[in-house]
């Protein structure tokens, strides 16, 4: 059982920055890859970022890359989500979440596929102003 605690977000403005976190108090925490989903009213669940057990891996939704960051501090079992050059688009709820199955991170893993995750944060808001 693995309980993720959120903070961060809020509303900024576009270009501006944010950081997310999302801690556990499990010490199992470091077992499981971590990943950023994000949720926008009337919409699906849009993978954005996922990190390997160990830090050494990660893996972005194409539309991420080069403007957030994900990393991880397993001595204090936390997860950030550092976000630059925010826009409009966005804006969304966000949420962590864990999946224990091992396996490399990626595209072939599923590391983007809401589904394969156990244990998800309750989610925090983002909002971007212009």
């Amino acid at each position: 059982q693995l309980q993720l605690a959120q903070s961060g977000g809020g509303l900024v403005q576009a270009g501006g920055s944010l950081r997310l976190s999302c801690a556990a108090a499990e010490p199992t925490f470091s077992t499981y890859s971590l990943g950023w989903f994000r949720q926008a009213p009337g919409k699906e669940r849009e993978f954005v970022a996922a990190i390997s057990w160990t830090g050494d891996d990660t893996y972005y939704a194409d539309s991420m890359k080069g403007r957030f960051t994900i990393s991880r501090n397993n001595a204090k079992n936390t997860v950030y989500l550092q976000m630059n050059s925010l826009t409009t688009a966005d804006t969304s709820f966000y949420y962590c979440a864990a999946e224990g199955s091992g396996l490399r991170i990626g595209a072939e893993s599923g590391s983007d596929y809401a589904p394969k995750y156990n244990y998800w944060g309750q989610g925090t808001q983002v909002t971007v102003s212009s």
